[in-house]
């Protein structure tokens, strides 16, 4: 059985606008999502306000991955509050322009707010669904995307939209939760789960099976392990049997996954 769309949306809606109002990081109020928790190189970061470095929501620097150069468009799926799109427009530069586009009303005024305070006039946040883009067909050279895609309930919808409007030959970037296994169940099941990024996370062929499905080619995707105390911060809502799953499986079948594919030219 599967969660349906309606409440999923709903609860990581809510579960991210309640984590922007309060700075709590993705997982709950730890910061295992930070960027001081080196996501981002260093160099990288200095060229933004600490506090808005601070509000990162993802697992990854799909940024590094891009490799974006001048004059790019670039869409980042899921821009929470706009991180990785000011950065992604520092390297496009003035000729360039960056999208964010995402569900949560809240991330996009913190979003605005923070572009504002950094005079960037490159990049702009729209309110849409990853399931239906409010982005125009083969507009886009790359796509970005930090820990988000694992928290849509249909993703192939997800992979359909970003290869409709990526341009022929351009490229996906995204940093996200995938699995070396099954999830228990109970685990799928919760509503908590899924917006700690575990619940919606699936099998890595899966994933690059959905990417091959829609059209993506040259798919690469790299592993990169959680620690112990970021997968606990993610499950520590819901009720957890060790005797029926033990956890020492959970630690070894999550992680973060550094993929790039791209849209035939």
């Amino acid at each position: 059985m599967t969660q349906s769309p309606a409440p999923i949306h709903e609860t990581v809606r809510e579960h991210y606008a309640e984590r922007i109002k309060n700075s709590a990081s993705c997982c709950g109020p730890s910061d295992c999502c930070a960027p001081e928790n080196n996501l981002y190189p260093i160099d990288l970061l200095t060229t933004v306000p600490s506090d808005v470095a601070s509000t990162s929501y993802g697992c990854g620097d799909p940024i590094t991955l891009a490799s974006l150069k001048p004059g790019q468009t670039v869409l980042d799926l899921g821009s929470g509050a706009g991180l990785d799109c000011i950065l992604a427009a520092q390297k496009v530069g003035e000729e360039g322009h960056v999208i964010g586009v995402d569900m949560t009303p809240e991330m996009i005024v913190r979003a605005q707010a923070n572009a504002k305070r950094v005079n960037l006039k490159n990049v702009e946040f729209r309110h849409g669904y990853l399931e239906s883009l409010p982005v125009e067909s083969s507009t886009v050279d790359v796509i970005i995307s930090n820990c988000v895609i694992n928290l849509s309930p249909d993703k192939e919808k997800v992979f359909n939209e970003a290869f409709r409007v990526l341009a022929p030959g351009g490229k996906l970037a995204v940093s996200d939760i995938v699995t070396s296994g099954p999830l228990p169940e109970a685990v799928k099941q919760s509503l908590s789960a899924w917006a700690g990024c575990v619940a919606g996370a699936v099998q890595a062929e899966d994933y690059i099976g959905m990417m091959k499905s829609v059209g993506f080619t040259d798919i690469d995707i790299k592993p990169v392990f959680f620690d112990r105390e970021t997968v606990d911060a993610a499950l520590a809502d819901m009720e957890f049997d060790v005797t029926e799953y033990p956890r020492e499986e959970v630690y070894k079948a999550i992680y973060s996954a550094k993929i790039t594919a791209y849209k035939p030219a």
